[in-house]
């Protein structure tokens, strides 16, 4: 059964602003010679990869709403140049767009059952073709 993942994106204001810096770390590592793949970096492992891997996605909560996801593709657990442990998430570099959702500030990141995960928004969807901004506003008030 899968699993998600559930995150805040701090420093991010939107979704675009979060797709750009994307796109601009995957065009460094390729400039870099580095290989093209989106990594996410925490300093806790998930213990729970099978259920992840079997078609889980990390969910970006950004300004107090859950509003995006990126499938997960691997979990890599590895030791920092400190000596430190870390995890990789592998991250499919594309965001999926989400039915809005408020949720609270926490800390590192949690589990998030499929049953309890927002929605994807998907083409003619009226509240996909809505500026991010409209989008938040009207769920913070209860109408969307």
């Amino acid at each position: 059964m899968a699993l998600n993942l559930i995150k805040l994106c701090v420093g991010v204001e939107t979704i675009q602003e979060l797709e750009d810096w994307i796109a601009r770390r995957l065009a460094d590592k390729k400039r870099l010679g580095q290989p093209v793949e989106h990594t996410h970096i925490t300093r806790m492992a998930p213990k729970r990869v099978d259920e992840l891997l079997s078609g889980g996605s990390l969910f970006w909560v950004i300004k107090g709403q859950i509003a995006c996801r990126q499938k997960l593709l691997d979990v890599r657990v590895f030791t920092d140049g400190d000596g430190i442990g870390r995890c990789a998430l592998v991250l499919e570099p594309i965001l999926t767009r989400l039915r809005p959702r408020p949720m609270r500030p926490f800390q590192g990141w949690r589990y998030l059952a499929i049953k309890d995960s927002p929605e994807d928004l998907f083409g003619g969807d009226a509240a996909e073709d809505m500026p991010e901004p409209m989008r938040r506003e009207l769920v913070s008030l209860g109408l969307l």
